[in-house]
């Protein structure tokens, strides 16, 4: 299997139990094989050194259309899209994605699929099929706007993202929307951001040299992968196959495999054609992009400052870590940083800093600033204090005790880091194989241990007005620029800002007390394990009128961590939409008073929050268990003893105002999910009302609200992980006396008709009800349908029925309706649970069709499965079966999944801590007719019991046909909803399971 391996000893984690081999195969093909005798789901991970800087000139998007088309078929499994459908049907998600230099390809399936599962995604580089009718059908799939718009658009992803200020202004390192859109649900969604490894910024790249591949636009459309090559005489297929046979050489690529053992070599066929790395030496900026202060009219309200340098990419130096220590520092925002003043002269709302996209040839450092209003006026002040501070950095010199702590924390972040899914894992392996060596492929960059005052010096040095490019975003820019970016149709003007500019802005800056942060006391050396009692799920450790506490000790994650979520129940906290924007601003300010002082637990690996909430508030506390304490007391503190600043809200309300404002640059899709939830949620206000009542609210009315907010609350306790019971029953004790006790309580406890319960709208079965509405940006031409199929209240057989169904169902609606009738990029068949009543959904946004013709296939797919589903063989029945018990019985990674699986059973009210158990039992039951029986009463086309939601948002271009709509005459079983809130009043609601909680017994 392998003609090469190397002795070296490859550095992991010191409670990491997993084994790692590396293998050269015969092809020169770098392994890294994982073996986990504990994996529940197996994932590989290939990543090509290939990526969009190789796309040929007048080709632009060529890698990564080629990255799509791999999914499609290949010459050993030449059905179509039977990759993907193999993968759902076994438990498994896949994805891919492309950057400046690489492609990245990943998989997970369960176990016992994993062998036929590899073999098929290995073919992906061995012999893929690209078919004429598929190579068009992809360059079309999301390209259906007419060609008269502003904008050119290939990929559907392309088309939806033209309205988004991140896209336009940042245009990514690919990740592949088309199969992120499939899952999107927030899990996935995470899981596909956190491969959103380097920002390429879209206007930046226009603003760099030509003669460098960092200046082309590298996502595609069909301008640039049908329209000009056509214009030149080439064949779009043609040259795909042409850059495949000759970029993709075995030399050129690194594979993670992370099984319960050992695996077959399934990848020495893969062609070696001894390929040359890639590389493209010199600077994406000439001085004729340096020194500039580009103006850029974003879509949403907001102002934001970029400031970046080109710098010597500090990878060459990584145990140096020059550009992790100046981003720790600039980045700060403890009492003193950079930050904390911007924040305490009312100019900026947020701070980050660090190395943004980067090759081995080149990097950019950036610091990114959100501006306040006031802000924005003092732009010149913002830069020139950053400046200032970065004098600070060099005149100080490199400091030996701060590189030691940020190397300590390192290294205790390394040592006892959380296990993520296989998947996750094995990109992020992938992608440091290409870079490291192969002792440092599961650390990368993340252990500094070289103290070198020379080399961050010489990065300081390189921060320096005289190669300062400054990117400056406003709407109050608008009708003010005179350029037009040629691909997000950003428009922008730029003007040069020398040297002597500079200083006059660093002389002209307030003189302000910027100084170093302190030594971190929230740093752990207490790493120890506690003797805790094994519990298999939580236990309600005690009970009064004022709390419940739910605790779980570790017994699985051995990590010296907690997590601690305390909710405070407030019914006054959302009795009106005035109430819900104060309880907004309240948790915000919070958070903004605790800021430079909990700043060091978050650098420490103790991170909180405080959330809003339906019906509160909430404080999450999670991390090292050691220090713990202290910050979770500091924060009831700071509530307990709350007072309104007028200065810190008013920028909140500011910030808040925008937030609002900007509601209405939501996809189509995000808009008609967010009108599905207010439709079938009692008790909720629109954001609206909220943002009408805002203009209105001073810091003296928030003064008010506080104290009778609090003045009846009940609070839902979760402590779990590294601590012992005797602790928890401690910190929820000091909670109450905090709250509830002396001589003047803030809190007293609810009455019993204050327990606030999370009701849903019962729909009404055999009924159809159709909301439509215009889209709120006139200027997004997409269109969105959600179908929601209501079926029922929480119930396990129930339950696995609906999870079957949607399980067998989702890979053939995508591929019918996004793959074949090509009816929307986003695409996707998804479970709903609203606080305990299931349903499914089918979400599909479009500018192909409007959303009532979308409807009408949805439909039409529905009765196409009836059939499928009657045709499934009981091999087939029991494969899917199984696929969703192993899915299941899959175990939490870490501890924060866990408790979040444990806090949505308490905080539903469900408290099925054995759900997942249960429903493998009745899993094992269910036969092939039941689930048929079932789909046939509540899910396909005219079932007796079915109880259908149809959210329509219509874009610009399908407008019309919502006025057609309003003027047809409803059917009997249509139900058309006019207004949501007399709807909603109209309807009965389902019972909550929060009832009788109340009435629980330890």
């Amino acid at each position: 299997m392998a003609v090469g391996k190397d002795d070296v000893e490859i550095i992991k984690p010191r409670t990491d139990k997993r084994q790692y081999r590396r293998l050269v195969l015969k092809n020169s093909l770098q392994v890294l094989l994982i073996s986990d005798p504990d994996a529940d789901k197996c994932a590989a991970s290939m990543n090509v050194s290939v990526g969009a800087f190789c796309d040929p000139v007048g080709l632009e998007g060529l890698a990564h259309f080629l990255e799509h088309m791999l999914f499609y078929a290949s010459e050993k499994y030449p059905v179509e899209d039977s990759y993907l459908k193999y993968i759902s049907e076994h438990g498994g998600m896949a994805n891919a994605f492309t950057s400046s230099e690489h492609t990245n390809y990943y998989f997970d399936v369960n176990p016992d699929s994993f062998e036929e599962a590899l073999d098929r995604f290995a073919q992906f580089f061995i012999k893929p099929l690209m078919s004429a009718d598929a190579t068009m059908r992809e360059i079309k799939a999301v390209d259906s706007v007419p060609l008269s718009f502003l904008l050119p658009r290939l990929y559907p992803e392309n088309q939806k993202n033209l309205l988004s200020d991140v896209w336009r202004l940042n245009q990514p390192c690919h990740v592949d929307q088309a199969k992120i859109e499939t899952n999107l649900d927030a899990d996935d969604n995470a899981n596909a951001n956190t491969n959103l490894n380097a920002i390429i910024w879209e206007l930046r790249k226009h603003l760099s040299s030509e003669d460098h591949p960092y200046h082309k636009f590298s996502t595609g459309n069909w301008e640039t992968l049908e329209v000009r090559p056509k214009a030149k005489g080439l064949d779009t297929r043609h040259e795909l196959i042409k850059f495949y046979n000759e970029h993709y050489s075995s030399n050129l690529m690194h594979l993670v495999v992370y099984s319960k053992g050992l695996v077959e070599n399934k990848f020495q066929d893969i062609r070696n054609t001894d390929r040359n790395l890639f590389r493209f030496p010199g600077q994406p900026c000439t001085s004729e992009h340096l020194q500039i202060l580009a103006r850029a009219v974003p879509i949403k309200q907001g102002h934001k400052l970029r400031i970046g340098w080109p710098i010597t990419p500090s990878v060459h130096h990584y145990k140096e870590a020059p550009g992790r220590y100046i981003s720790h520092l600039i980045g700060h925002e403890s009492e003193g940083s950079l930050f904390y003043i911007l924040k305490t002269l009312g100019w900026a709302t947020s701070l980050a800093a660090g190395e943004g996209d980067w090759t081995l040839d080149y990097s950019f450092f950036e610091v990114t600033v959100d501006l306040t209003d006031s802000g924005h006026e003092h732009m010149q002040d913002v830069v020139g204090l950053l400046f200032k501070y970065i004098n600070l950095l060099r005149q100080s010199g490199a400091s030996k005790w701060i590189f030691d702590e940020l190397s300590a924390v390192c290294e205790v972040t390394f040592h006892y880091q959380d296990k993520v899914p296989p998947i996750d894992y094995v990109v992020t392996v992938a992608t440091y194989m290409e870079t490291y060596p192969p002792q440092d492929w599961l650390v990368g960059k993340s252990l500094p241990s070289n103290f070198s005052p020379e080399i961050i010096q010489m990065t300081l040095n390189e921060l320096s007005p005289k190669t300062v490019r400054i990117f400056w975003e406003s709407k109050q820019f608008e009708g003010k620029t005179d350029m037009v970016e040629p691909w997000y149709g950003t428009t922008y003007s730029i003007e040069k800002i020398d040297e002597s500019i500079i200083q006059d802005w660093i002389l002209s800056a307030p003189e302000e007390n910027l100084h170093l942060p302190a030594p971190n006391v929230f740093i752990p050396t207490d790493l120890s394990l506690k003797d805790a009692q094994e519990a298999k799920f939580p236990v309600l450790l005690r009970k009064s009128s004022y709390s419940t506490l739910w605790y779980k000790p570790d017994a699985m994650f051995s990590t010296p961590k907690a997590f601690v979520k305390i909710y405070f129940n407030c019914p006054h906290a959302s009795s009106s939409p005035e109430s819900e924007v104060l309880t907004d601003i309240f948790t915000r300010l919070l958070l903004d008073y605790l800021n430079e002082y909990a700043y060091y637990a978050q650098v420490a690996g103790l991170d909180y929050g405080i959330n809003h909430t339906e019906s509160g508030f909430e404080v999450t506390v999670v991390g090292y268990n050691h220090k713990l304490r202290i910050l979770l007391e500091t924060i009831f503190q700071k509530i307990a003893q709350f007072k309104v600043k007028p200065d810190r809200f008013s920028v909140i309300k500011e910030m808040v105002t925008k937030e609002y404002h900007n509601n209405k640059f939501l996809q189509p899709y995000q808009l008609a999910m967010y009108y599905c939830s207010l439709i079938l949620q009692d008790q909720t206000w629109p954001w609206m009302e909220e943002l009408e009542v805002l203009p209105h609210l001073e810091a003296e009315d928030l003064a008010k609200f506080v104290p009778m907010m609090l003045s009846r609350t009940f609070l839902e306790c979760y402590i779990a992980g590294n601590i012992e019971s005797n602790e928890a029953g401690s910190i929820i004790q000091y909670t109450e006396d905090v709250f509830f006790k002396g001589s003047n309580p803030i809190c007293q406890p609810l009455f019993p008709s204050q327990h606030l319960t999370n009701r849903v709208v019962k729909l009404e079965k055999g009924k159809n009800y159709v909301y439509s509405n215009q889209g709120l940006n006139p200027s997004d031409e997409n269109s969105c349908l959600v179908h929601y199929i209501q079926v029922h209240r929480d119930d396990f057989l129930m339950n696995v029925k609906l999870q079957l169904l949607a399980l067998i169902a989702k890979q053939p609606a995508f591929h019918q309706l996004r793959t074949v009738e090509q009816l929307g990029y986003i695409t996707a068949l998804l479970q709903r649970n609203d606080f305990g009543i299931h349903g499914v959904q089918f979400i599909i946004q479009s500018s192909v069709k409007g959303p009532k013709y979308i409807d009408l296939r949805v439909e039409s797919f529905l009765q196409m499965f009836e059939s499928k589903l009657y045709e499934m063989t009981s091999d087939q029945f029991k494969n899917n079966v199984n696929a969703l018990i192993d899915m299941k019985l899959e175990k939490h990674k870490n501890l924060k999944e866990e408790s979040g699986f444990y806090w949505r059973e308490i905080s539903d009210g469900t408290l099925k801590f054995d759900r997942r158990e249960a429903e493998v039992a009745a899993l094992k039951q269910l036969t092939q007719q039941e689930l048929i029986d079932f789909f046939n009463e509540n899910i396909k086309a005219g079932a007796p019991r079915k109880k259908t939601l149809c959210v329509r948002v219509y874009g610009s271009l399908h407008a019309p046909e919502l006025k057609e709509e309003t003027s047809e005459s409803a059917e009997p079983h249509i139900v058309h909803i006019d207004d949501i809130f007399s709807f909603r009043r109209s309807q009965p609601l389902y019972g909550s399971f929060k009832g009788g909680f109340v009435q629980m017994k330890l």
